[in-house]
């Protein structure tokens, strides 16, 4: 497929208004069921216009931010299609950070308003205290108290004045909305998108890739405010009419079981960690009980044992890709029907993508890990006020994801980590990730993290962090000595672990992200 097969968006186009075009003759299907009910797409296109409206009467103008810090309910897309209809930037923000992050992202994007769930509502409250930037109003969905007067409920905000009954006049490549950046490597960036670059995705991966159809149920385990999960949650099933499942609450394995037996989703998309999880959890559901017809990983590369694994249970493949918050959604990835476990597939249609050597210009040749560069039509424009930043990322019409990668014969692409976590030792370099899909495939380890660390005589050796499924009654003497053998027998002897340390959990961004950088301050500090 070629990309210019797509119709492109034209030089009028709000993303908002594409979707509600796109399912005006599906008014009574469901777009999305949450945990308080169900909302038709009939429903969505009338509260999407409220918001607004609702907006505009407050004074907020074009391209002026508004923070979205919601739980996934039906109020999150609502808000942010709402906001992009206006011509307004939501800026999707972690519901797990701390109120000295809330007030940085506050001040750093100059928000107008916040569209706040009632359970983050005193976070909120304290990072405005921290902040000495003003708000024009603070808007509650699901408040769980009585509310100031200097606040307003979701539902009378709605109400406040009739639906707008026009989209705002915008193009493809005007600031749709901001996501800021999970933070794997340190202080979060906010990221700009446009209004046609959630098309791009939804076209190109979604539908032609994934095969997403009108009859779906989507269910996401990455929340909306992820790049990935906002793909999963909405773009991808309201560009075709489907169902999108949403869950406020933490994915644990028992949340997404209930989710998966009593709504009978036919797409799960998850990340690595979760699926070690369900397939460690003693309520792992039976093949009857689930609906699933495909299932979807990123986040971090999936271990081809977890993938296999899946599959033997289920009959179901997970197709393992890599995607990010600067390019939206998954750029290279395996194809339903013919996946191999292990790689990350191949270029999605539509997508470029190069191995550079570390000056950023040599290209590297099959076999040996290089930098990953990625040209496509739904890379983000700029990091805002990071000039430095975002020159070094964005270059020209190519971006620089941060991986490395190896080409391999057959056209796939394997992972070999990040560019930042790779580890030359004894002069070679050495994938922490292909050590640590190593260990999980033994049968008392749950997660492990590798990173480097300096023995006595200062050179690098690698050391591992280990999750068990099960640390009681664990001589953990004998087991690292037995996780060494394991791993010596499976890869080249010198990738061994020369340390291990037993931990009871991982450091991970919002998204299941692994923060090596974390373990290598730990161990810096120690």
């Amino acid at each position: 497929m070629n990309i210019e097969e797509i119709e492109a968006p034209g030089d009028s186009f709000n993303f908002a208004q594409h979707l509600i075009e796109r399912n005006a003759n599906r008014t009574e299907n469901i777009a999305c069921i949450d945990d308080y009910g169900s909302l038709s797409y009939g429903g969505l296109s009338e509260r999407i216009r409220e918001v607004a409206a609702g907006l505009r009467q407050l004074g907020i103008r074009r391209e002026e931010r508004v923070l979205l810090l919601m739980q996934d309910c039906a109020d999150w897309p609502v808000s942010f299609l709402g906001a992009m209809y206006a011509g307004i930037v939501p800026v999707a923000i972690n519901t797990l950070l701390t109120a000295d992050d809330y007030a940085y992202m506050l001040e750093h994007s100059r928000a107008q308003a916040v569209l706040v769930s009632g359970a983050l509502l005193p976070t909120l409250t304290a990072a405005m205290t921290r902040s000495d930037h003003e708000l024009q109003k603070v808007i509650v969905s699901h408040p769980e108290a009585p509310l100031h007067p200097s606040e307003i409920e979701f539902e009378a905000f709605l109400e406040s004045c009739p639906p707008a009954r026009k989209a705002a006049p915008t193009c493809g490549d005007d600031p749709g909305f901001w996501l800021y950046s999970s933070g794997s490597t340190g202080r979060p960036k906010g990221t700009i998108h446009t209004h046609a670059n959630p098309y791009w995705t939804a076209e190109l991966y979604g539908t032609r890739s994934l095969g997403i159809q009108e009859n779906d149920i989507c269910f996401s385990a990455a929340k909306l405010f992820f790049a990935y999960g906002l793909g999963n949650g909405l773009s991808f099933p309201f560009s075709v009419g489907a169902t999108a499942l949403l869950m406020a609450e933490r994915p644990t394995p028992d949340a997404v079981f209930k989710r998966l037996t009593d709504h009978q989703p036919t797409v799960f998309f998850g990340a690595p960690t979760g699926y070690a999880g369900m397939l460690a959890s003693p309520n792992l559901p039976a093949p009857d009980q689930i609906a699933l017809r495909l299932a979807s990983s990123a986040g971090e590369a999936l271990p081809a044992d977890l993938g296999q694994r899946f599959t033997q249970q289920y009959g179901v493949e997970i197709i393992d890709g890599i995607g990010s918050t600067e390019m939206l959604h998954i750029f290279l990835s395996n194809i339903p029907g013919d996946v191999r476990y292990g790689t990350t597939g191949w270029p999605v249609p539509g997508y470029e993508v190069e191995l550079r050597d570390e000056d950023g210009y040599t290209t590297i040749p099959d076999g040996e890990p290089g930098d990953l560069y990625i040209k496509g039509p739904s890379a983000a424009t700029m990091y805002w006020n990071n000039r430095d930043k975002t020159r070094d990322t964005f270059q020209g019409g190519w971006v620089k994801s941060g991986d490395k990668y190896i080409h391999n014969t057959d056209g796939t692409y394997t992972y070999s980590g990040r560019s930042d976590d790779m580890l030359k030792v004894s002069g070679i370099y050495v994938s922490p990730f292909e050590i640590e899909a190593t260990l999980i495939q033994h049968p008392a380890v749950l997660e492990a993290a590798v990173i480097g660390k300096e023995d006595a005589e200062g050179l690098t050796k690698t050391k591992a962090f280990i999750v068990l499924k099960d640390a009681s009654n664990v001589n953990e003497d004998t087991l690292r000595a037995e996780l060494k053998t394991f791993v010596k027998d499976h890869l080249a002897p010198y990738k061994y672990p020369r340390f291990m340390e037993f931990v009871e959990e991982l450091p991970k961004t919002a998204t299941g992200k692994i923060q090596r950088f974390k373990l290598r301050q730990q161990e810096q500090s120690a």
